[in-house]
């Protein structure tokens, strides 16, 4: 059964419930209601009528022949006749008119004469009218008006099933439309459409799923852009490598080279080249399923970024480039994975290095910032621009100055890895002044 068959069946089950509750109970008071309203006026009525006989009369005798005369009384041909709800008792507590409980001649307590109508004119009491406790017996007009009214209330409890089974019919379509175009969207996601987005038609929950379904779509269609992107960037930088290696290769086979060291040296070069891009590929992919280990220990920040700067400074020194460690005071130690920082670290200096210009500057800071500790690196070379930026460490991403590090593209996305699973993160700023890399850890 369709989801909207089960609300609308659920909403007209509810409504079912409510509606039959409401009119049972309404139905019920109201007949409690016009029963108690039937039995005052009936005893007014009864009383009226012993009035009026006394006072034309001045006697008791023949009440019951004028009581059915007025319809009072059942007459007295009438089989199985029914209880009678009221009785007439004397001035001497004697039942005159008598239905069960009571019969006539009997005495009546003062306590039960007290809560009926007495009859009287003036000062002088005739009599009292009590109620036997015996259900009232209703007329026909009376009943026809009762008829009238439940043949009333039972046409709106029908008409309100009706109404509410289209409303719950209209709630139970909307409610269920934004599953439908979900599972639409889902089906056409199945399929390898992954870029799909479906409207968001409220701000409840089901408006929030919507949301969430959009945002996953796209993320998962940047992904899987990305994915392709960064599977054609890899086959490219494959391609390239082997390309050189293949040539040489050939030729020295063929007899057109001879083996030099400098030939061989060119082949080494692209097999470290793709040596470091497989390793890049694993680290992601480490990182990726949640399995890059850290061999965290407690790390001195100024011998780090020492190491680091030793590493690259033959190479600044060959480009006339000031490459230069600056430290504040007393910097406390920090468990970190000091290789995979030296990684990180050396992936941005390579990076400065590589835009920065003769007599430009690069320098690696470390401080205290809020409780944390922040290593920069900065450098006043070309500098990214703005459209490129917020790009810069997605996955083989290209752009003129993108810096994504190394020839792969991959260096700043495994910088960003590394990072955040040391449980800091890192930025960048840039602007015609220069690169500035924050790492806050």
């Amino acid at each position: 059964m369709k989801l909207t068959h089960k609300l609308t069946l659920a909403f007209l089950l509810l409504s079912l419930i409510v509606i039959g509750l409401a009119v049972t109970l309404i139905w019920g008071l109201i007949n409690y209601q016009f029963n108690q309203y039937l039995e005052v006026q009936r005893q007014n009525d009864f009383a009226v009528a012993a009035k009026n006989y006394y006072l034309t009369n001045r006697t008791w005798d023949g009440i019951d022949n004028y009581l059915r005369e007025q319809q009072l009384l059942p007459p007295l041909n009438e089989v199985n006749p029914p209880p009678q709800p009221f009785v007439l008792v004397d001035t001497d507590r004697k039942v005159i008119i008598a239905s069960a409980p009571y019969v006539v001649g009997e005495k009546v307590k003062q306590g039960t004469l007290d809560k009926g109508i007495p009859i009287e004119s003036g000062s002088e009491v005739f009599g009292t009218v009590i109620s036997t406790g015996q259900p009232l017996v209703r007329n026909p007009i009376d009943q026809k008006y009762v008829d009238q009214i439940n043949r009333g209330f039972w046409l709106a409890g029908i008409v309100g099933m009706l109404f509410a089974l289209g409303f719950g019919l209209l709630l139970a379509r909307s409610l269920t439309r934004p599953v439908r175009d979900l599972t639409t969207a889902t089906r056409n996601m199945a399929q390898g459409q992954l870029e799909q987005q479906v409207p968001v038609r409220s701000g409840d929950e089901l408006g929030e799923l919507a949301q969430a379904f959009n945002q996953m779509s796209a993320d998962l269609a940047l992904a899987n852009r990305s994915r392709k992107q960064m599977t054609a960037d890899i086959a490219h930088d494959l391609r390239n490598p082997l390309t050189v290696l293949s040539g040489y290769l050939e030729s020295l086979q063929d007899g057109k080279l001879k083996p030099t060291p400098e030939r061989f040296a060119i082949m080494q070069a692209e097999v470290t080249h793709l040596q470091h891009l497989v390793e890049d590929l694993r680290t992601l992919s480490l990182a990726d399923a949640g399995e890059l280990k850290l061999h965290l220990e407690p790390t001195s920040i100024p011998e780090l970024l020492e190491r680091v700067a030793e590493a690259y400074r033959h190479q600044a020194q060959l480009q006339q480039i000031n490459l230069k460690v600056e430290i504040e005071p007393n910097l406390p130690e920090i468990n970190l994975d000091p290789s995979r920082m030296e990684q990180v670290l050396g992936n941005l200096v390579s990076n400065a290095l590589r835009y920065t210009a003769a007599d430009g500057e690069i320098r690696l800071e470390a401080k205290q910032l809020n409780g944390s500790l922040s290593v920069s690196v900065i450098d006043n070379g070309s500098g990214i621009p703005a459209e490129i930026l917020p790009h810069i460490f997605e996955r083989s991403y290209r752009g003129d100055e993108s810096r994504s590090g190394n020839e792969s593209g991959l260096g700043l996305a495994i910088a960003k890895s590394i990072i955040e699973l040391h449980g800091g993160h890192i930025r960048a700023e840039s602007d015609k002044a220069g690169t500035r890399f924050f790492i806050i850890l």
